[in-house]
């Protein structure tokens, strides 16, 4: 393994982390002791806002109308392909019932959550597509209150969010961003609707924010920049994977892309043209940054050694622009999203293929896959057993109770013995206890 480019800021980032901790945690204290007054405070100080944060329905009807019609159409292409694939992942989901010895049955609901909260990010770009990521995903996962959000700019969010959001299913939209934007959905301040889980992207803040919520509200996943990476041989077009590196890069100045290869005559190509096509974009300043501080360009001995590389970086979004696509599929195991083939880009599943963008970060892919409908549904499990079955499974959980030290679990199972079973003599100890009632 060599590198052909190392990312030039590797440095530490705990200062800066525990900076943001530090204000996140502050903020959230004050908007959980005071509540919506502390909120409206600090939308005035971020956003300069002092207006109403529940969109109404003759503002959103308004704000629809100014969306052109083409964009239309292209929101809704997009959250049919969005709502495909999610409910497609529902009906995977089953509820089921066994019988796994006489008299005793077992089985498992699925499901979803009472309030979701959604937030769609609005800095630099209008994240019309995460709208619908998130909004539509929890829609048909059947949560029956969907909250979304998103900062404004100037006297109202942005139009075509608004309308992805409506298309999507909101059925409360906020004008409103930040961490008091996070704090709001979880302690269903202006809404009365309280999140049972909050999802989204957002800036370092907002994911510290999620971060600091979890276990108080579900969570999508611990969130940082997109990470990009491809995978790539000696067949790849390095102009193509030059334009998908530096369409990532745009994300921000600190996205880090990656390019990972068996060929160094490829791998030294896309090093030098890299600055030219970043040169040719409107915001090349943002690319150059993102490429010159996190680009990585690693050279493996051979494809075996390029997936171990691959998966142990564990990529948010991976794309293989390589021969023998079923084997990169068979032999990868940790990314957020696989894009095959040069056909896939990631601006696919960004915005309209219909797989979620909302994926895990910082090699989270490890453990965890993206924002799905499982996210958002709970699998409850129940049993009955007969007083029958209680011949043996009780007998069984008195033993291991007591094996463990938890003389209260044995009891309860040694109650049943007698109460189901007062003739039977026991060769082991069954504790009698008196009835009081």
């Amino acid at each position: 393994m060599e590198y052909l480019k190392r990312a030039a800021a590797e440095g530490d980032v705990a200062q800066e982390d525990e900076r943001i901790q530090a204000v996140v945690k502050e903020m959230l204290t004050r908007i959980k002791l005071e509540g919506e007054s502390v909120v409206r405070e600090y939308a005035k100080q971020f956003d300069s806002w002092q207006g109403d944060f529940v969109l109404t329905e003759q503002k959103k009807l308004a704000l629809i109308d100014q969306v052109p019609q083409r964009v239309k159409e292209d929101i809704d292409f997009a959250h049919r392909q969005i709502k495909r694939f999610a409910e497609a992942q529902r009906d995977s989901l089953q509820s089921f019932e066994i019988e796994t010895e006489e008299g005793v049955r077992l089985g498992q609901q699925i499901l979803p959550v009472e309030c979701a909260g959604c937030y769609v990010p609005g800095g630099r770009y209008a994240h019309a597509a995460s709208a619908l990521m998130s909004v539509a995903t929890a829609k048909a996962a059947g949560v029956p209150f969907i909250v979304a959000c998103s900062p404004p700019r100037g006297d109202s969010i942005n139009p075509a969010v608004a309308y992805a959001m409506h298309v999507a299913g909101a059925d409360v939209i906020l004008e409103m961003g930040g961490v008091h934007a996070i704090a709001t959905m979880a302690y269903g301040l202006f809404t009365n609707k309280p999140a049972d889980i909050l999802v989204g992207p957002g800036n370092a803040y907002v994911a510290e924010a999620k971060r600091m919520l979890f276990g108080e509200v579900g969570i999508d996943v611990f969130a940082g920049p997109t990470e990009s990476a491809i995978i790539a041989d000696k067949h790849a077009d390095p102009m193509t994977i030059a334009v998908d590196l530096v369409s990532q890069a745009e994300h921000g100045p600190n996205s880090p892309v990656w390019l990972f290869t068996d060929s160094r005559e490829l791998g030294e190509k896309v090093l030098e043209i890299m600055p030219k096509v970043i040169a040719d974009m409107p915001n090349a300043d943002v690319c150059e940054a993102a490429w010159r501080d996190h680009g990585v360009v690693i050279l493996g001995n051979s494809r075996e050694e390029v997936a171990k590389i691959s998966d142990e970086w564990a990529c948010e979004h991976l794309q293989i622009l390589a021969d023998d696509l079923e084997w990169w599929k068979a032999n990868l195991n940790n990314y957020g999203s696989l894009f095959l083939g040069e056909g896939s880009t990631v601006s696919h599943g960004d915005k309209c293929s219909g797989t979620n963008h909302i994926l895990p970060t910082k090699k989270a892919a490890r453990y965890s896959g993206g924002l799905n409908v499982q996210k958002f549904m709970k699998v409850l499990t129940y049993q009955e057993l007969s007083e029958e079955a209680n011949l043996v499974f009780s007998a069984a959980g008195s033993r291991i109770s007591r094996t463990e030290g938890m003389e209260g679990h044995a009891r309860a199972c040694d109650w049943r013995l007698r109460k189901y079973f007062p003739e039977t003599e026991w060769d082991f100890h069954v504790y009698n206890q008196e009835r009081y009632c």
